[in-house]
């Protein structure tokens, strides 16, 4: 991942390790799931590995819901920042609800991720502050 990708969970991480104001749309009330890459390549091996015949798609991801909010505050927690939140406007394409239906990963797969968002978030922490550190 680089710290400059965009995606939320670098973002979070990446303004908390520089004790950067961590940026929230809105009220931080829209939710999102995070599913952790090891978890991920799991299900894209199961979808490998099935019968010919069985060709998808499958949803797979993480259907365990947080805010925006929370990530950051578990973000703050974790990296042991002084981070404050500074909230802006919300983006007019940017979606209020996202959860993955994994059902066919678990009946077809046998798949259900197995790495906490915690657990995810220490990594990803841990990962980034070896990146930012010269």
């Amino acid at each position: 991942m680089h710290p400059s990708d965009g995606r939320v969970v670098s973002n979070f991480i990446v303004q908390a390790l520089r004790g950067e104001p961590i940026t929230i749309y809105s009220d931080g009330q829209q939710t999102r799931s995070f599913c952790y890459v090891d978890d991920l390549i799991e299900a894209l091996i199961r979808m490998m590995n099935t019968p010919v015949e069985f060709i998808g798609p499958v949803n797979v991801g993480n259907p365990g819901e947080f805010t925006m909010l929370e990530l950051a505050e578990h973000v703050i927690r974790l990296a042991g920042s002084a981070s404050k939140l500074a909230f802006k406007p919300l983006p007019q394409d940017d979606p209020r609800q996202r959860q993955p239906d994994i059902t066919l990963a678990r009946e077809r797969l046998g798949w259900t991720p197995a790495v906490s968002l915690e657990d995810g978030l220490r990594e990803t922490i841990a990962y980034f502050r070896g990146v930012l550190t010269p």
